[in-house]
């Protein structure tokens, strides 16, 4: 056998190799056949992807529309391929940027880029204490991150690897407001003339603040004098009325949404959603703070208005026994708390067998990227309930590409492989972060904190 003979017999063998099969394979007649021949009959699935490992990961921060939004970016040892994941905690940014670029990098660099389910365990156990906001938000930026590469490699959008579209876009809601239920109500009205289906009615934002009188607190100098007041009995009294004239100005095709944001004591918040049962919300949102789950128990003895749960968790012991026991309908978690798209579609896949549905927190502090990564779970959850609507600047489009897009109340993803989000850094930059959180502290008359 001469040296050509040689090679070619020895491309047939590996050949032979990368089909797994055996010596019996010459009956089909590949030992007939050339070289060139044999290696055209591997489709293209079969010959596999070479591994890549991590290279680096940093955190990029920018503001371009006010919040601090903190975006997640992981290179791989394969030239050009990287992925963008959400970590954006907008009260305390840098302290997530340090996280990710002091210890994520050094903990991830070298880990296979593939393998997200053992990185994610990894980054979640490396520091023993887990389940805060902070190494929450920078695991689930390097866990979008990663669904990114692997849609990038795979030539798919994410929501592919998720199982594919149940839906061929994503109903959402948005917010009307106003100083009256008249003027909430002709906001509404405006909005449904866009095309959305739901809306989500507030009177002066979160706590009725501009039905609020000055409080005693302020009067007597306690506290701080930018600290916002929410009268709760006044609130209390108001959103039936909201409720009511929603209704006669909407009418009864359009769905309602409401937030009272934890900020009632418990038998208030059940007085109050008793009595907007007759208006049929489509639910009410946060009834009660994370500290007092079994009062659900009771909420659900004594109405039937349905209640989504979930924007303040950080861990499955928070939502896990209230979804098996039913206790409320939609699970309202925000992603990036609870470390990104690895465990929200395992939440999503145990609200499936509980009648639960999703209905994942997306406001303003939420990265393009993070809305993209909601966006594709939406399509691929059977059980998806509603996602909330976004809304993007001339500065937010500027500094990301590939954003998320709404029509006629409908969300949709760049149809690109990966979660479809780039970014410009340069752009980025121009908007840097800051550690103005904002003031979140709300009270009741006589100073007393309100707990969200």
């Amino acid at each position: 056998m001469n040296k050509e003979e040689q090679q070619v017999q020895e491309s047939r063998r590996e050949l032979l190799k990368k089909l797994g099969l055996g010596a019996g394979a010459g009956v089909l007649g590949l030992f007939n056949s050339s070289s060139a021949q044999a290696e055209q009959a591997v489709p293209s699935y079969a010959k596999g992807m070479k591994p890549i490992r991590i290279k680096s990961v940093r955190a990029i921060g920018t503001a371009p529309q006010g919040s601090n939004l903190v975006v997640v970016r992981v290179d791989t040892t394969e030239p050009g391929l990287y992925g963008l994941g959400c970590a954006t905690f907008t009260q305390r940014a840098e302290v997530v940027v340090t996280a990710i670029n002091r210890y994520l990098n050094d903990l991830c660099t070298g880990k296979d880029a593939d393998n997200i389910e053992d990185a994610w365990h990894s980054v979640y156990t490396s520091s023993y204490w887990r389940n805060g906001p902070v190494l929450n938000n920078a695991l689930s930026g390097l866990d979008q991150a990663l669904w990114d590469i692997k849609g990038k490699r795979a030539g798919m959008p994410v929501y592919q690897l998720l199982g594919g579209k149940v839906r061929f876009a994503v109903p959402c809601y948005t917010h009307a407001n106003g100083r009256s239920p008249e003027e909430t109500a002709e906001d509404a009205k405006r909005i449904m003339e866009r095309g959305f289906r739901y809306v989500r009615v507030q009177q002066g934002g979160y706590g009725a603040t501009a039905i609020s009188s000055k409080p005693d607190f302020k009067t007597a100098g306690f506290a701080n004098e930018k600290d916002q007041y929410m009268d709760q009995v006044a609130y209390r009294k108001s959103v039936p009325k909201l409720f009511e004239v929603a209704r006669k100005v909407c009418g009864e095709e359009v769905e309602l949404l409401h937030d009272i944001h934890e900020r009632l004591d418990p038998m208030d918040a059940i007085h109050l959603i008793k009595s907007v049962e007759e208006y049929r919300p489509f639910f009410i949102e946060d009834p009660f703070s994370p500290e007092n789950p079994k009062w659900f128990q009771m909420l659900r003895q004594n109405t039937t208005v349905p209640i989504a749960m979930g924007e303040l968790f950080n861990n499955q012991n928070e939502w896990k026994e209230a979804m098996v026991n039913q206790w409320f309908d939609y699970i309202r978690i925000h992603v990036s708390q609870i470390g990104g798209i690895t465990p929200a579609m395992k939440v999503a896949r145990l609200g499936e067998w509980f009648n639960i549905k999703t209905a994942w927190h997306g406001p303003g502090d939420v990265s393009p990227v993070g809305h993209a990564a909601q966006c594709h779970m939406d399509l691929a959850t059977w059980n998806f309930g509603i996602q909330e609507a976004v809304s993007f600047n001339e500065k937010m489009l500027e500094v990301f590409q590939g954003c998320p897009t709404m029509n006629k109340g409908y969300m949709s993803v760049n149809e690109v492989p990966g979660l479809g989000v780039e970014i410009n850094e340069k752009a980025a930059a121009k908007y840097p972060i800051t550690n103005n959180a904002g003031n979140w502290q709300v009270r009741k008359f006589d100073g007393t904190l309100v707990r969200p």
